[in-house]
């Protein structure tokens, strides 16, 4: 692999213009289709084939768009000493109702004071309005938006408390500019004192930005296609930005190595791409490999946006490793430092702090059974709310936002279960006939506060129940309501019962996603071991990678338990609302953490690898690599941390505990696990690091070190044979 790189890294420097020019179209062009070809994204989770997502295709079908439509729930509370029946706060109400029903996009909006279905409090206190749309949330569009939000605030003027939450309030989660801009100048300065040259840096950015461009532009063209979960963009931007930075960071830190080692500039940039670039290639290989294998989960929207994510990380790689290597050509030597630029040949690295470095490596490796037992024990406690953890699908309202003070309203004045409502369908030729029995079997069911009478179709073919649980839409009591309706409620000859609405949908697909963690985990840790495998020629050296992730991921796991559904340090992040975490985010996290993690233990290891094959004792290769690959890890891994830290305080409630999750399993992982734990583990394990069995040696050597080049270079200095 390292001589196909090392070509491809000349043939890009010596065609630098081209290479350029072809990376700036090939922006222009996805940048044209996403400008001309995007679609809408959507909010919304379902697995299709499950009986709630099945059963709610149904029901729009037997009852129209207004069953299944994006909807807004107003609440209206009377002032103090007032009730809500007085006429003339019924006044006010039924003016704004007749208001909500003409807004565009409306198909519905219920009467509160109905007396067949009324949804006035038993203290005559509050009304509670549905308005209901005839599309999905992600439908809706921002002049409707806007209409019902001057609406609710028209309402609201005439001395009546005006409360709203729903889907159709919530416009999809878009890339904010703040958070990006943040990561950018962190890693700006970052880079600039790594460096020590602002044009090295500005260089290493612009690459990153251009294929993040692709990869974000790429996948809002590819929203006009195929319907994306509107946080995929958000995910690729942190992606492509963080590891675009990292891994031109780690080719250009190579050629500068290079350049101080006396080669001239094309030499310099051929060499990095094949050296660092084939540690670049497999770590970007194995962050693909976890990506991707989200498709093997089942879920459709967790398919797509790890095949989105992929091809992010893919464009990052194939920047890295043609065009950085192209700019480097039109920077030369001005990639180093001012005062080194005309300095004499020099074997040493020119990575600040490299005093430190090296007495850090000593420390840890000669104290390596204190350290490793210090590492461990410090993130095992961190991991310790894992075990805790709670998932739901459910979106929780921003903390002092309409959407909460709706929440504690209806919760107060009508119970927590009508914020959890379960849609019951019995659909079927004799589907009518049955609603009655199947509505008196559910209302005697403990945990529900109300089933209301059945409502038939237009055709006579279906009926639709709303059942109303005593408990809210997190409580496991309303997870153990519907498992009872499907366990005790059996069908009929003609008439088949589903459980649906949006509760029985989250508890579906928490479900589901809950189930395919540990499939997936597995999956995932057992494809990078064999990859792992295959770089180092080694079994140890992977199962000490391997580990040390799971104690990532567990303090990772740990620590956003503790803030987001704990609610510790929350102001502190600006989490927002605290509870249960995103089902969602478990299943990405692991996937992006366990690619990043791999990501420093192959740029730090091949260095040590790199130092053993060229004789070195197995401690002095440890310190070696590490003198010379720590310094580089640090930086990306610092540049990484402030782009994911960047979504915490700006970003939604989708975003945010994957956002802290990966910031501070980053830092965990980076600064203890790769700073500590390995180099004190490998450093026991001393020459068995590097064993590899008989039998296992006929595996490929996938030569990251470059291995190959430097024979070559050896046979190129020997003098001709007479």
């Amino acid at each position: 692999m390292a001589t196909l790189l090392h070509r491809l890294g000349l043939g890009a420097v010596r065609h630098r213009i081209i290479v350029t020019v072809a990376w700036l179209l090939a922006l222009l062009a996805v940048a044209f289709g996403a400008v001309k070809l995007s679609g809408e994204t959507v909010n919304t989770f379902r697995i299709p084939g499950q009986e709630s997502t099945t059963a709610l295709d149904l029901m729009k079908q037997r009852f129209g768009d207004a069953s299944a439509g994006a909807n807004v729930q107003v609440v209206f509370q009377a002032p103090a000493g007032q009730k809500i029946t007085d006429p003339a706060v019924a006044g006010q109400v039924a003016q704004a109702v007749a208001t909500f029903g003409k807004l565009p996009g409306v198909v519905a909006a219920n009467d509160p004071f109905d007396k067949r279905a009324p949804s006035v409090s038993r203290d005559l206190s509050t009304a509670l309005v549905t308005v209901t749309y005839g599309v999905q949330p992600s439908e809706v569009t921002d002049d409707e938006r806007a209409a019902i939000t001057g609406a609710l605030e028209q309402a609201g003027k005439g001395g009546v408390t005006v409360e709203a939450r729903g889907e159709a309030l919530s416009n999809a989660a878009d890339v904010g500019g703040a958070s990006e801009g943040v990561g950018v100048l962190v890693a700006l300065i970052v880079l600039a004192l790594s460096y020590g040259s602002l044009v090295a840096a500005g260089m290493n950015l612009l690459t990153a930005i251009v294929g993040v461009g692709i990869g974000v532009a790429g996948i809002t063209t590819l929203s006009g296609f195929v319907q994306l979960q509107s946080t995929t963009p958000i995910l690729a931007v942190m992606l492509g930005l963080a590891v675009g930075i990292d891994y031109a960071l780690f080719i250009v830190t190579r050629f500068r190595h290079e350049l101080r080692a006396g080669k001239d500039v094309e030499s310099a940039a051929a060499y990095a791409v094949g050296t660092a670039g084939s540690a670049v290639v497999t770590a970007g290989l194995t962050v693909v490999i976890a990506l991707a294998g989200l498709a093997v989960v089942g879920i459709p929207f967790l398919t797509e946006m790890g095949l989105a994510a992929s091809a992010t990380i893919v464009v990052a790689v194939l920047v890295a490793i043609t065009l950085v290597p192209a700019i480097l050509g039109f920077i030369g030597r001005k990639a180093l430092p001012r005062k080194l630029r005309s300095a004499a040949p020099s074997d040493e690295t020119i990575a600040e702090g490299r005093g430190f470095i090296r007495g850090w490596a000593a420390m840890v490796t000669h104290q390596r059974v204190i350290s490793l037992v210090l590492a461990v024990l410090a993130l095992a406690v961190v991991a310790l709310p894992f075990f805790k953890m709670q998932t739901t699908l459910a979106q929780r309202s921003p903390e002092g936002s309409t959407q909460a003070r709706a929440d504690a309203i209806i919760d107060q004045r009508f119970g927590p279960g009508v914020s959890a409502p379960l849609l019951i369908l019995i659909d079927g030729p004799k589907s009518v006939a049955y609603a009655a029995t199947v509505q008196k079997q559910i209302a005697a069911l403990p945990g529900v506060a109300l089933a209301q009478p059945p409502r038939p179709d237009q055709r006579q073919t279906a009926a639709l129940i709303t059942v109303i649980p005593a408990s809210g839409a997190e409580d496991q009591k309303t997870v153990d309501l519907v498992h009872a309706i499907r366990d005790k409620v059996a069908d009929e000859d003609g008439a088949t019962v589903y459980v649906t609405g949006q509760t029985a949908i989250s508890i579906d697909v928490s479900q589901k996603l809950n189930d395919a963690l540990p499939v997936y985990l597995a999956l995932v840790v057992g494809l990078a071991f064999v990859l792992l495998v295959l770089v180092f020629r080694s079994l140890l050296v992977p199962v000490v990678g391997v580990l040390g992730f799971l104690l990532t991921i567990g303090s990772a796991f740990g620590a956003t338990v503790a803030v987001f559904q704990w609610g510790w340090l929350a102001d502190v992040v600006n989490a927002g609302s605290t509870g249960p975490i995103i089902s969602l985010a478990p299943i990405i996290i692991v996937g992006i953490l366990f690619g990043l993690a791999m990501d420093y233990q192959v740029f730090l290891v091949s260095r040590m690898h790199e130092a053993h094959a060229h004789g070195a004792a197995p401690r002095d290769a440890i310190v070696t690599g590490f003198r010379q690959a720590a310094p580089v890890v640090v930086a990306a891994a610092t540049i990484m941390f402030a782009v994911f830290a960047a979504f915490v305080p700006q970003g939604n409630d989708t975003v945010k505990p994957i956002a802290f999750a990966l910031a501070v399993g980053i830092a965990f992982d980076a600064f203890v696990i790769r700073m500590i734990a390995v180099p004190a583990a490998l450093a026991l394990l001393g020459r068995s690091a590097w064993w590899l069995p008989r039998w296992l040696r006929w595996l490929p050597e996938l030569d990251v070190e470059g291995a190959a080049l430097e024979r070559k270079a050896a046979r190129a200095a020997e003098p001709a044979s007479v």
